[in-house]
């Protein structure tokens, strides 16, 4: 028989078990307050979808790019669709046009995620239309780059506001309304492997989404919810090519394993898997999206 070495000491036994409380409180509390307020697993926060009711989906930041995409997908998947934009209304517009031509079924509000007022507003919007929310795609996000010693105090805030509080405020919300076996998918970047300079600040607001993912997940899991950031990798949005030459673009296209930038429907359709019934095993993860550019 292999040595299995000396029992355990009491020291050992302690932290051990202080450990295993302290992974374990945080649930059993969360558990605790959902049955002292009456709520079961089927009816806590937005409840349970009616019978023949079709699922509805709220993406934000979803006039163009990567949302814009996004909220094309999962309407073509039988959503009905909440379109959000902060600046570009023709482009909101121009998306639900897109979608209620192709038969299906969407509306569009303008709101900041960065103020927790008009992301209940956004929310409101779209339980008037459509009953109650399924899916929770937080999207919004701004990218300000610069070395640390020329960062401007204005870009910094205005990007964590966006990015961490804004992705904050539509996750709690989310966490509110969300209904029964819901799913919540909040945007990541592959940018949190790569280390590169100018995008210190950029690459935290995206590094705070995964610990978003895994610790909403738990507290949502009695409600069967499933949570998780997507993280993708170099993109064709403006997002991405903005303020780059085609040389440079070129590069980091040759640094790609798959030999091109990812495309805005490329992440979609990663999405809708992650959104769909077979997807509820997934949760708590970083799913990275950046065709072997970088592993986790």
């Amino acid at each position: 028989m292999p040595d299995q070495g000396p029992p355990p000491s009491d020291a050992n036994l302690s932290r051990r078990s202080v450990l295993a409380a302290a992974a374990l409180a945080p649930a059993a509390a969360i558990v605790g307050a959902q049955r002292a307020g009456g709520q079961t697993a089927t009816g806590a926060a937005g409840g349970v979808r009616p019978a023949g009711q079709a699922r509805a989906a709220l993406v934000t930041g979803s006039s163009r790019g990567i949302g814009a995409a996004t909220a094309r997908r999962l309407a073509r998947d039988g959503f009905a669709v909440t379109v959000n934009c902060v600046v570009n209304r023709d482009l909101a517009a121009a998306v639900v046009r897109d979608i209620e031509r192709a038969g299906g079924r969407a509306t569009w509000l303008q709101a900041d995620v960065a103020d927790p007022r008009a992301v209940r507003r956004l929310f409101d919007h779209h339980d008037r239309a459509f009953g109650g929310v399924d899916v929770v795609v937080s999207n919004a996000g701004i990218m300000r780059l610069a070395p640390f010693g020329t960062m401007a105090d204005e870009d910094f805030d205005r990007m964590f506001a966006v990015n961490a509080k804004g992705s904050f405020n539509v996750l709690r919300e989310a966490s509110r309304r969300i209904r029964h076996e819901g799913r919540i998918i909040t945007l990541s970047s592959s940018i949190t492997q790569f280390t590169s300079p100018t995008y210190g600040a950029y690459a935290a607001t995206k590094a705070t989404q995964d610990m978003y993912a895994a610790v909403l997940a738990k507290e949502l899991g009695e409600r069967r919810v499933s949570v998780n950031a997507m993280a993708p990798g170099l993109v064709n949005t403006t997002l991405f090519t903005d303020g780059k030459t085609q040389e440079e673009i070129q590069g980091f296209v040759e640094r790609t394993p798959l030999g091109r930038l990812g495309e805005p429907e490329d992440i979609a359709a990663m999405i809708s898997a992650l959104v769909s019934r077979d997807g509820a095993w997934v949760s708590g993860q970083t799913v990275f999206t950046n065709g072997a550019v970088v592993s986790a």
